[in-house]
């Protein structure tokens, strides 16, 4: 009879012991779970999109722009990994790009007919869908922070030119010479792009010229989900070589260039900007995910691979979905970009072949 008892209840430790071992694996496993999911964010860029071929690209550029473009991600991924907003991490890492003269934005702006550089910018908040921009700014060194202080510093959206830079003013922001924006390199772009104008006009070269036609591209972006679930978008440019009247594209224009809702994704472009505020490109990936269901690549490649194209039009977008989900989508040769999630997983790519 000892034996017996002795017997039962060595059982009930038994089992007792691994339902206790099980209930404590439970846990873990919940507490994993609620840490992934807290941890989930990343962020995706872009620095242009256009003719990018590898066999027009040296060795040494090629090396420069990953290397900027490491640069400007690791920035944000940073901010992000130590629990930054995704409008911070978005502000700081274009400012990344908008101080290199690789890229048409800030430091690298290109050049209008007169010979001037005007900058565009544009910033939204996904969380509370409030929004700024900044459009034809000449003596801002870096046009996303004014954009953002728009959104967050007035009661209006989008301000343009001498009056932006009042505002600016204002706030106490420096002022730059406009020599500071000055390239070699882009100067020399404009001055082809003249040429060939004046040889379009006498009749000597097709109006589809390829160099005039992609004088249209370049601009930088990003797009980030933080660990809070809240989504942000940016983007900057100094618009299209020899651009007439004060132009302005879609960089600054809320829906078009940049969008960004919490209930779906953020999304930057970059591209021919007057095809991409006729799509409304930015939030048209937006509400395809929101009324049709679709996911992120889907309703990207929708727009841009087809939308897009069917008005005329070429050029990309990078976004990032409320899951941290990416799209890196253009329909040109290449575009600069590149992607980091939460695990620190770092994507570059240039040309469309990668």
């Amino acid at each position: 009879m000892v034996k017996i008892l002795t017997y039962f209840i060595a059982i009930f430790f038994l089992f007792g012991c691994k339902n206790e071992e099980k209930s404590s694996s439970e846990v873990i496993t919940t507490s994993e779970i609620s840490i992934k999911k807290k941890e989930n964010f990343g962020i995706v860029i872009h620095g242009g999109a256009g003719t990018i071929l590898k066999k027009s690209m040296s060795d040494s550029l090629e090396t420069a722009y990953k290397a900027k473009l490491k640069e400007a991600i690791s920035i944000g991924y940073e901010i992000l990994k130590n629990g930054g907003t995704s409008l911070e991490a978005v502000t700081h890492t274009i400012n990344v790009m908008e101080d290199s003269p690789l890229f048409n934005s800030g430091k690298g702006a290109v050049f209008t007919h007169e010979g001037r550089n005007e900058l565009d910018a544009s910033i939204m908040d996904g969380k509370t869908l409030k929004a700024g921009a900044v459009a034809g700014v000449r003596h801002i060194k870096n046009p996303i922070n004014l954009a953002r202080d728009v959104m967050q510093n007035s009661e209006h959206v989008m301000l343009f030119g001498a009056g932006a830079e009042e505002f600016a003013k204002g706030l106490g922001y420096k002022m730059m010479d406009t020599s500071y924006f000055y390239t070699q390199n882009r100067y020399e772009s404009l001055q082809r792009v003249l040429e060939k104008e004046k040889a379009q006009n006498e009749k000597k070269v097709s109006f589809e010229d390829p160099y005039i036609k992609n004088s249209k591209f370049g601009t930088v972006g990003c797009a980030a989900l933080d660990k809070n679930g809240n989504l942000a978008a940016g983007t900057s440019t100094g618009g299209m070589t020899n651009k007439r009247w004060n132009r302005i594209g879609d960089s600054p224009i809320i829906g078009a260039g940049t969008y960004a809702n919490n209930a779906t994704c953020a999304v930057s472009s970059t591209g021919w900007g007057e095809y991409f505020i006729r799509s409304v490109v930015a939030y048209d990936i937006s509400a395809l995910m929101e009324y049709k269901g679709m996911t992120l690549q889907e309703a990207a490649s929708e727009v841009i691979q087809k939308k897009v194209p069917a008005l005329g039009g070429d050029g990309g977008i990078v976004a990032i979905d409320k899951d941290g989900n990416v799209a890196m989508e253009f329909n040109t040769a290449g575009m600069y970009r590149a992607t980091m999630n939460s695990e620190g997983e770092l994507v570059i790519k240039i040309y469309k072949e990668e």
